[in-house]
């Protein structure tokens, strides 16, 4: 971003009004002030005013993202340096430091009239030479993946800071890549496949798609390429029994039921009841019948021994592959937390693998780019287990492919 350099794909400035610029403020506070996540807030204040065209909404939207993205940096420029922000004067500090960096016209702002234009662009060139502040990372952040063998920081620290892409995956269960792309076409929505990822496509330009009745038929769902391919590599079957013990809201456990065809049983499990009713809700829609859900306890754990053909264990991780789609998480991820959740994957590694069958396959996966949490898991868990044997693994950055950063071990039970 360069003075008189348009950020984003405005590329002409418009008069901002404060009533629009309010939906940004209220956002902001809730994700900042009282810890919500972005999408969640930005959802909430988007359904909050009806009257926002869509205009509107989309300036919203992606102001807010981009802020909380850029928040180190835009705080450094509005000269707020480290300080929590908490009071409202900081909020629009940083709200006017936000907009003179993208030249918008602020000139109807009235908490921006003594806004100091050239101080902001001063500290934004000084804020260049700092990776910290350029790319709006913490320092422990910054340092702990900058000694991470396995990636080169300053290529991930810059592929990390841009707007993720929308990919989507075709429910094959109802309709063929071509057939979609082609309906899709017809709505003013313009896909391509992506390289490599048979069940996925990608936005060439943004679009609210959850509103398409292609969508609520169930034809496709919002799922990242890299996610994708950790299907890809479990190696199902139609005809299996295939275990996803940390299901979520089942994104991969619907990928899973249509690459089995409908034929075989898909266990989705997870300690969280909520998600798994809306995994209910996803798989009527996706047309998904062999999925079952299970709230995990000890007892589902015991009874499941040695039943599966394949087991996925997609466990809780710190996140650090999916900051560019959760940039909120660079400020609300905490150090402490990578120890704690290492614990936690190593005992699922443990207790969860004994489900999986003699001669069967599970995949290990993480969104996460450290080897803390994905080849050194993998190294200890084999160290303990003689009877399980390390097969492949393969990374994802966003750097190297583009997609999401994911790590995946695929490991054999003898």
């Amino acid at each position: 971003m360069k003075k008189n350099e348009q950020k984003g794909h405005n590329q002409e400035s418009r008069k901002l009004y404060f009533p629009v610029v309010e939906g940004v403020l209220k956002a902001l506070k809730e994700i900042f002030n009282e810890n919500k996540k972005a999408d969640k807030v930005i959802s909430g204040v988007l359904k909050s005013n009806p009257k926002w065209g869509a205009k509107d909404r989309a300036f919203i939207a992606e102001n807010t993202y981009e802020i909380v993205r850029n928040w180190r940096l835009i705080k450094y420029c509005a000269g707020l340096g480290d300080l929590k922000v908490n009071e409202e004067r900081h909020f629009l500090d940083i709200l006017a430091a936000w907009f003179v960096l993208r030249n918008e016209d602020i000139s109807n702002l009235h908490f921006a009239k003594n806004t100091d234009v050239n101080g902001i662009w001063n500290r934004y060139e000084d804020a260049q030479k700092d990776r910290k502040l350029k790319y709006s990372f913490t320092n422990w952040m910054d340092e702990k993946l900058s000694k991470e063998t396995r990636i080169n920081w300053d290529e991930e620290v810059e592929a990390m800071h841009v707007q993720a892409d929308v990919y989507l995956r075709v429910n094959t269960l109802r309709i063929s890549a071509d057939e979609l792309i082609d309906l899709l076409k017809k709505q003013g929505v313009y896909t391509k496949k992506v390289p490599g990822v048979p069940s996925a496509l990608v936005l060439e330009k943004r679009h609210n798609v959850f509103s398409l009745e292609e969508f609520k038929k169930g034809l496709f769902e919002v799922q990242d390429a890299g996610s994708q391919m950790i299907v890809d590599f479990l190696e199902v079957s139609p005809g299996q029994r295939v275990v996803d013990a940390c299901a979520g809201a089942g994104g991969k456990a619907l990928q899973i039921a249509s690459y089995m065809q409908n034929k075989g049983k898909v266990i989705a499990m997870d300690i969280e009841e909520y998600k798994l009713v809306e995994l209910k809700k996803r798989a009527k829609r996706n047309g998904a019948d062999t999925i079952e859900t299970r709230l995990i306890d000890a007892k589902v754990i015991k009874r499941l021994h040695d039943s599966a053909d394949r087991l996925l264990l997609d466990v809780p991780c710190s996140g650090l592959g999916v900051l560019k789609r959760n940039p909120d998480a660079k400020w609300k991820l905490q150090p402490e937390f990578i120890e704690e959740i290492k614990v936690v994957q190593q005992e699922i590694l443990q207790n969860y693998s004994k489900m999986l069958k003699p001669g069967g396959q599970m995949v290990y996966a993480t969104c996460s780019v450290l080897s803390e949490e994905n080849e050194d898991q993998v190294q200890k868990f084999i160290s303990n287990n003689p009877d399980f044997e390390f097969v492949r693994e393969q990374r994802l950055t966003p750097a190297v492919e583009g997609f999401d950063g994911f790590y995946m071990a695929l490991i054999k039970r003898k």
